[in-house]
């Protein structure tokens, strides 16, 4: 039996973490002299649905089962996405309704992609309001749920195996909320060093938190429309954010037993890392002979860190982007594709597949041949000292299944829904993208589901996707919230099982 009364106070609870995320905005707002109006509106908005939420389940219990964490994790993603459109509306940052949804589902799920051409003339409280919903998004809202519950009242939770990703799950502590706020420390740890390397490397105090918020979180949402390397022109915080996108991209259970634990020899057993380092290393490597080559005139150094700069950032699903990498030698975009789809390692906050699964799916095909070649073997498939059990292995392919589906799905309703008239009249190159191109589509769509931000063509780093319909944009931003948890807690809504009284 599903527990709506638990759940509204869940999710009164996680109303007032948004509450505090806008003060947090409405002080950067009164440090620049700016309107804090659209601040105060929307943060009594959150204030009373929470305390709404929290006078439904008063008196709840403590009892929260599985099917209450699915549909938890899933409306709060919604909530918070429709309650965060409000200040893109009161402040005019938008254009309309349907942009305002994706702008901000674009950022609490950390995926980047922006409807707003220039970023310049947006006060500096909206950007920073983008910058905090990737940065909350990006460690995902209920892991802060989860460390504040026990406060509320609530006990035992479903809530972190339905929001957290990845198949498979280390347990730092048997407790989920003292883990939690290890995580916790870890992600905060990450997003303060980054501040002080990128203040040190020269760029100011406000684009340095900004950029650390959407680095940590891997998210992509830049203070300013420009490549890094035309903005700042310094190689050093092209380098220092590149470390920390690959650093957010490492399973944060890992960084913790490495780092704050000391177990260093973790990060060199790790198979996952393992995975992750060598398709950074082998497409950055491809990447630097080809635009050493072709495009940069026998730069070395300047090829390699445009190179190793977009693997990480694309790969890791953050979208920053340093240089126009799609006007780069067409070989190089399969690469690309591939670093899109990829993902970086499951328990970090990178989207897309995760290197966990690839690993796996190498396990089972080299197992599949042993057992045509050896018929009668009895052989488990192992990532590094652990056997993947079947019903992991059923889950992974169900999972490709879907996410292949849902990939080819999204891309042809992008199709159908073609192009916003209105904009398209305002551009001086006049263009019709996502009405013929499937090939963009299919990147857009792509780029929604893996939560990477920008994608291939005119949907690159140099545009915004401010040209696709309202329509388009409300199937982009269900496509983000698909792929930022991961498929199952979104799909599973929607069967009749689910919501079957047993």
């Amino acid at each position: 039996m599903i527990n709506w009364r638990q759940i509204f106070n869940v999710l009164g609870i996680l109303l007032f973490i948004e509450a505090g995320m806008l003060l947090v905005t409405m002080v950067v707002a009164l440090i620049y002299h700016e309107d804090i109006m659209p601040y105060i509106y929307t943060t009594v908005v959150s204030i009373v649905f929470g305390f709404l939420g929290r006078i439904i389940g008063n008196g709840a219990g403590k009892r929260l089962g599985r099917r209450d964490g699915y549909i938890i994790v899933s409306l709060v993603w919604i909530i918070f996405t429709l309650i965060g459109t409000i200040p893109f509306i009161m402040t005019d940052s938008v254009p309309d309704f349907a942009s305002a949804v994706f702008e901000a589902m674009s950022g609490f799920t950390s995926t980047g992609a922006t409807i707003i051409d220039n970023i310049e003339r947006l006060s500096h409280s909206i950007i920073f309001w983008r910058s905090m919903t990737q940065w909350i998004g990006g460690i995902g809202i209920i892991f802060f749920t989860l460390a504040i519950l026990p406060a509320f009242g609530v006990g035992e939770v479903k809530l972190f195996a339905a929001e957290s990703t990845g198949p498979l799950h280390d347990k730092i502590h048997p407790r989920i909320s003292v883990a939690v706020k290890w995580i916790g420390s870890v992600y905060l740890t990450l997003t303060l060093l980054c501040i002080l390397s990128l203040s040190l490397c020269g760029m100011s105090l406000f684009d340095a938190v900004n950029i650390s918020m959407t680095t940590t979180a891997t998210g992509g949402f830049s203070p300013h429309s420009a490549f890094f390397h035309e903005q700042w022109n310094s190689a050093a915080i092209e380098y220092v954010t590149t470390i920390f996108m690959f650093l957010s991209g490492v399973n944060y259970t890992l960084l913790y037993y490495s780092i704050f634990r000391g177990h260093l020899q973790r990060l060199f057993h790790n198979p996952e890392l393992r995975v992750y380092a060598v398709i950074v290393c082998v497409s950055t490597l491809m990447c630097t002979i080809f635009l050493t080559i072709h495009n940069n005139q026998g730069d070395l150094e300047l090829s390699f860190r445009e190179a190793i700069f977009t693997v990480v950032s694309i790969q890791t699903t953050t979208g920053f982007a340093s240089t126009d990498y799609t006007v780069w030698p067409q070989i190089l975009m399969p690469i690309l594709l591939f670093l899109m789809f990829a993902g970086a390692c499951s328990g970090s906050t990178s989207g897309g597949f995760k290197c966990i699964r690839w690993a796996i799916l190498w396990g089972m095909l080299r197992g599949e041949f042993r057992r045509i070649l050896h018929p009668r073997i009895v052989a488990g498939v192992r990532v590094g000292n652990e056997v993947i059990s079947t019903s992991i292995q059923k889950t992974l392919l169900a999972f490709v299944t879907l996410f292949v589906g849902s990939l080819f799905v999204g891309a042809f309703v992008l199709i159908l829904c073609g192009v916003d008239k209105t904009y398209l009249a305002q551009m001086t190159d006049g263009h019709s993208l996502l009405r013929h191109d499937f090939t963009e589509a299919l990147s857009v769509s792509l780029s929604s589901l893996s939560n990477v931000g920008p994608a291939m063509g005119f949907y690159g780093p140099s545009h915004s996707w401010a040209i696709i319909s309202p329509l388009a944009k409300i199937v982009c931003s269900i496509l983000m919230l698909i792929g930022r948890l991961e498929i199952f807690p979104i799909l599973i809504l929607l069967t009749r099982g689910f919501w079957r009284e047993e």
